[in-house]
């Protein structure tokens, strides 16, 4: 117990751990914004791994474009509803999906 009082009294200690306690608790880069940037950086990563998949897909999906005369066709028709000239054209929707 003695050493114990001895220590609280000791001002390298109480410098210590005040310098600690405002370390954690309140300087700018507490514990708390610790976590949120960590989090932060999570969410990132997470969104930059979908958007390079995103990438990717578009790449092999332009790559397949520029090399195959019939999926550019069918590309065409789905997407701009372009036709020949001797067809006709039909869009069916789903109204369930809509609402």
């Amino acid at each position: 117990m003695k050493n114990l009082l001895h220590l609280l009294k000791n001002k390298f200690f109480i410098a210590g751990t005040a310098f600690v306690v405002w370390m954690f608790f309140f300087d700018r880069n507490d514990l708390a914004s610790q976590y949120d940037y960590y989090s932060r950086v999570q969410k990132l990563e997470e969104e930059k791994s979908f958007y390079e998949a995103e990438i990717a897909k578009a790449d092999t999906e332009l790559k397949e474009l520029t090399t195959n005369i019939q999926s550019l066709e069918k590309f065409a028709r789905e997407r701009y509803y372009m036709k020949r000239d001797n067809e006709d054209v039909y869009v069916v929707t789903d109204n369930k999906a809509e609402k």
